[in-house]
């Protein structure tokens, strides 16, 4: 069962962020990255949503002020890693965008881009062995540090990129809302894919095949 991420380990990176008047009037809270310092991945969501509040401490980064924290989301994606050989203290848990967009729209590219001196602040800090995008918009902001581009989110997943803005090996993953929808059209079935995210990550940290 995932471990919900105790206070100290959220690390905010301002006191308030107004570079997206839009959304900083929607959200409840700045949703920071969350994790050890020394996590051997950094894993990217999209953004966070617009929270539950009568869930019990898994109510979303939205209300909580920590990246991926949902009931949904946040438990499912920390344990697949975990399943996958990434656990609570192997992972740093951030967004894309830092906060709620109203009526839980996707982010936009403008949105994206003043978010990403952020997500470059926390890979830098973190120093991971890969960064693991979660979903189509995530992915985009990674590449977009590159000037590169997403052509087809589904033909990304688990394909490794490097990452020169970043210095370390990117590897796309499903977002864990659409998981259960797009695993079967990847050929995988849930074990298949926490082994082939535990071999893709290895191997692309420079830990040959798993």
């Amino acid at each position: 069962m995932a471990r919900f991420p105790a206070e100290d380990d959220r690390h905010a990176l301002a006191a308030d962020c107004r570079r997206c008047p839009e959304l900083a009037e929607s959200r409840e809270c700045i949703s920071w990255g969350n994790g050890p310092l020394e996590a051997d991945v950094v894993v990217v969501g999209e953004a966070p949503a617009a929270g539950d509040p009568d869930a019990d401490e898994w109510r979303g980064g939205n209300l909580t002020g920590l990246a991926y924290t949902s009931r949904a989301s946040g438990r499912k994606i920390r344990d697949l890693l975990s399943d996958a050989g990434f656990g609570h203290d192997d992972c740093y848990f951030t967004n894309a965008v830092k906060c709620h967009p109203p009526g839980n729209r996707d982010p936009t590219d403008a949105e994206l881009a003043n978010c990403r001196p952020y997500l470059v602040g926390e890979v830098e800090t973190v120093a991971p062995r890969a960064v693991l995008p979660t979903g189509k918009h995530a992915t985009r902001t990674v590449l977009a540090l590159d000037d590169a581009e997403l052509a087809g989110f589904l033909d990304s997943v688990l394909t490794v990129s490097e990452s020169e803005t970043l210095g370390v090996p990117v590897v796309p993953l499903l977002h864990p809302s659409y998981q259960e929808v797009w695993l079967s059209r990847l050929g995988y079935d849930r074990a298949e894919y926490v082994d082939a995210i535990a071999a893709t990550v290895a191997e692309a940290a420079g830990d040959g095949p798993a």
